[in-house]
């Protein structure tokens, strides 16, 4: 268990992890950056979303596995976690590594079996349930495919912002099946 917080984040093939790092703009609110991070990361997934007929939002969900207030969510259930790291550079800039796992395929009661059996080991009364998630697949058709337009999309969507998204990657992005 971390003591920076959070709980067991189950991974699979059924998971899309989105990485958006970047320096904190120059005239962003210093205060708000936590905020302002999870806004950033979250906000092309939603327009995404509503873009195929989705009403996405932003919740906690109670008894989802890694629960938090940033979770992304559709019909009240989580559909993704998100995490973020912060550090300064060398310049002193603050740094952020934002992250949100995606629930793309329809593993959630293997997953919630997973995490319980954790809590279990670690003699905890935390437990998770299924139902308390929400597969995209279960939503959207295609939702692998359709989450192959997802780094031009956040190019578009944070570009509103003024903020730039380089192509820079140790690899050519991808989405697994």
């Amino acid at each position: 268990l971390r003591d920076t917080g959070g709980e067991p984040v189950p991974q699979s093939p059924a998971v899309l992890n989105v990485a958006l790092a970047y320096a904190l703009p120059a005239g962003d609110d210093e205060g708000r950056r936590i905020d302002s991070a999870y806004e950033r990361l979250l906000e092309p997934l939603a327009v995404w979303l509503a873009e195929h007929d989705l009403k996405p939002g932003c919740a906690s969900v109670p008894g989802a596995f890694c629960d938090g207030r940033f979770n992304l969510t559709l019909e009240g259930r989580k559909v993704a976690g998100t995490a973020q790291r912060w550090r300064r550079s060398r310049d002193g800039r603050p740094v952020v590594l934002a992250h949100a796992a995606v629930l793309i395929d329809d593993w959630r009661e293997h997953m919630a079996e997973v995490v319980n059996r954790f809590y279990h080991a670690c003699a905890s009364d935390l437990r998770c349930g299924a139902d308390r998630h929400l597969a995209l697949a279960e939503r959207l058709r295609a939702a692998w495919s359709e989450a192959e337009q997802l780094p031009e999309h956040y190019r578009r969507v944070l570009g509103w912002h003024g903020l730039e998204i380089g192509a820079r990657a140790a690899s050519p992005p991808r989405v697994l099946p």
